[in-house]
């Protein structure tokens, strides 16, 4: 079994479906919320965190991670502070771009392929990220599912979750710890411009066909785990750029999915 693993298009379909099922319940909140800047703004600060990391001699993914998780802290700060979302996402995204770029050009040692980052390169995922991808795929999902019912309440009412006795805050706050985790370990495989794409492309195709939301984050999962795979045979045939092309399969199965779908609703 472990022999398998020496062969890299099997780490790197492997890295691609943990990435697949983490980022389908996670999406799946982001379509339902319309958190989809959040997720924007969560990959601009994980620049900074690449930058800090290697300027630090850190691992990079503990260097995204802290960025992340610091972005979320500051959103939900900022917004008790009675700051509208869109202002304090483009304040903090640009912001942490901006330092990000600037931590690069003070540390002239720092030889960085920020293009690597930007789009992915899940063909060189090794042994050690493939546990680590897989780990924060399990904790994420683990996360999601112990507060499934709590965080579908207060994405549905306000005032339904106050009265249920949930605090609509600390859920969304746990959605952006969970959304900084997926950013972490995704980085290697689709890139931080792509990931957004990610968490969002496949639930909203499986928005379509699901009747419940457990239905649509299984079929966000199933749609976004066929886009990793069937992207990693089409850049390989066609020597394209993995993390864009899985995610240029992930848009066509989007518009054949609402294709199908019109199609269904003329027929009947």
């Amino acid at each position: 079994m472990l022999e398998l693993l020496d062969n890299f298009m099997i780490r790197a379909a492997l890295a691609g479906i943990g990435m697949a099922l983490a980022c389908a319940p996670l999406g799946c909140f982001v379509v339902w919320r319309r958190m989809a800047y959040f997720g924007d703004a969560t990959a601009h600060a994980a620049i900074l965190g690449v930058c800090l990391g290697l300027a630090l001699s850190l691992p990079v993914t503990f260097g995204i991670l802290i960025s992340s998780v610091a972005m979320a802290l500051f959103v939900a700060a900022f917004q008790a502070r009675g700051y509208a979302s869109d202002t304090i996402l483009g304040v903090l995204a640009h912001s942490a771009l901006a330092f990000g770029l600037v931590v690069a050009a003070l540390f002239q040692d720092i030889r960085i392929d920020l293009m690597a980052y930007l789009i992915g390169d899940i063909l060189t995922v090794g042994r050690t990220e493939l546990v680590l991808i897989w780990c924060g795929a399990g904790l994420v999902i683990a996360l999601l599912s112990w507060r499934w019912s709590p965080l579908i309440t207060a994405t549905l009412n306000h005032e339904l979750a106050v009265a249920c006795g949930v605090n609509p805050g600390r859920e969304k706050l746990i959605l952006s710890l969970a959304l900084a985790i997926v950013v972490a370990v995704a980085i290697k495989i689709v890139g931080l411009l792509l990931i957004a794409a990610m968490l969002i492309i496949p639930p909203a195709s499986a928005r379509i066909w699901a009747n419940s939301p457990e239905k649509m984050a299984i079929f966000a999962a199933m749609l976004g785990s066929v886009a990793v795979l069937g992207g990693l045979q089409l850049s390989l045939y066609f020597d394209t750029p993995t993390g864009p092309t899985i995610i240029c399969l992930a848009s066509t199965l989007f518009v054949l999915a609402n294709l199908v779908a019109g199609w269904r609703v003329s027929a009947s």
